[in-house]
């Protein structure tokens, strides 16, 4: 599949997950926040498992980042009370305390620096309430083979290992791969956006970034060998990250081989495995014209040639399966596989290749 429509069909589905998700929040979020003056503390964390819970170290309260948005209320001062939402900058603009730097900040802090900012000249004893309506700035999504995908809010940098935990773990037919796909920041966008935002209150802001054109990256790393033990292989995810886990590659055994079939291409499977596993040829079989079909990097279908009772045997050397591969074992009567076999697997164009 072309690169491009493959992110955009991960994004249609990741934004459909997110909207799930805030769907669900909405229904279930308990509010909270902080008063400052005579009330005690009523800024409490969100709670419990799932794609729509904000999952933070127990040592550590939520802090507020970009695109989240706050509902503040000030007691008997309706006026500065209202819903905001932060900027990509991390701040956002308030009635007469102007604008709040709000990102890296928990909603206790938060409700602290707006009551000393009333305090000096407004209110004298302002009692403010902080809470986090929409949790938008730490948003990971995971998609594919593991058993909860969908979006996950995680405070601080989480690694692909600890995503994939969060998520239930993999389902069982799950591919060899993981796909880490990442939009690319570039600052002078997020400049321009800021500078507007401050000069026209955020709409135009807005009308700008919508124009713009979101460009993306795409990182792989390896599964098996992740929980094997090989650690470099975990991705530290940033905010906005999708990690998709595509199902597993197969390949496919045809002709005199005693189970034909489709298989699991685990890594490192090797053409001798591969007749093992299809329980070894019939006495039809013309072991020396064995045929594998693979798709090119022009997805066009080549043809190569082995001679697979050289390779049982140890004669020569065993050959790597690819995903798709299509392992033909001709029978010794037919000198030529029929078109009537090819067009079964939908191949055209062959492209013959001798293997040494």
């Amino acid at each position: 599949m072309n690169t491009k429509l493959y992110i955009i069909a991960l994004l249609v589905i990741a934004a459909c997950a997110a909207a799930y998700g805030k769907a669900a929040q909405s229904d279930r979020q308990t509010q909270s926040g902080q008063s400052t003056g005579v009330s005690p503390s009523a800024a409490t964390q969100p709670a419990g498992r799932g794609t729509t819970a904000v999952l933070v170290s127990p040592d550590e309260d939520y802090r507020i980042g970009p695109n989240d948005v706050l509902d503040i209320k000030v007691e008997n001062a309706p006026e500065l009370s209202g819903t905001f939402r932060v900027t990509a900058s991390g701040t956002f603009l308030m009635p007469y305390v102007g604008r709040v730097t709000a990102a890296k900040k928990t909603t206790e802090e938060l409700a602290q620096w707006i009551a000393d900012g009333l305090r000096r000249d407004y209110l004298k004893d302002p009692k403010v309430l902080v809470s986090v309506k929409e949790f938008n700035s730490r948003s990971f999504w995971i998609l594919g083979s593991v058993r909860s995908p969908g979006v996950f809010q995680v405070e601080g940098r989480p690694s692909m290992l600890e995503l994939i935990t969060l998520a239930g773990g993999l389902s069982e037919h799950h591919g060899a791969n993981a796909y880490i796909i990442r939009k690319i920041k570039r600052a002078s966008d997020k400049d321009l956006a800021t500078n507007v935002a401050d000069a026209n209150g955020g709409e135009t802001a807005q009308n700008t970034a919508a124009e713009a054109e979101p460009k993306y990256e795409m990182k792989s790393a390896n599964i098996n060998a992740l929980f094997r033990g090989h650690f470099d292989q975990d991705v530290l995810l940033e905010s906005g990250d999708m990690v998709n886990i595509p199902p597993t590659d197969l390949f496919f055994v045809a002709g005199e081989v005693n189970a034909p079939g489709q298989f699991s291409l685990k890594e490192g499977t090797t053409l001798r495995q591969a007749i093992s596993l299809a329980q070894g040829t019939t006495y039809k079989a013309a072991l020396n014209r064995g045929i594998v079909f693979r798709e090119n990097s022009n997805s066009k279908r080549e043809e190569l040639h082995v001679d697979i009772d050289a390779v049982m045997k140890g004669k020569k050397e065993d050959l790597a399966i690819m995903a798709n591969d299509i392992i033909m074992v001709p029978n010794s009567r037919s000198k030529s596989i029929g078109g009537a076999v090819l067009r079964a697997f939908g191949l055209t164009t062959i492209t013959r290749l001798p293997i040494p």
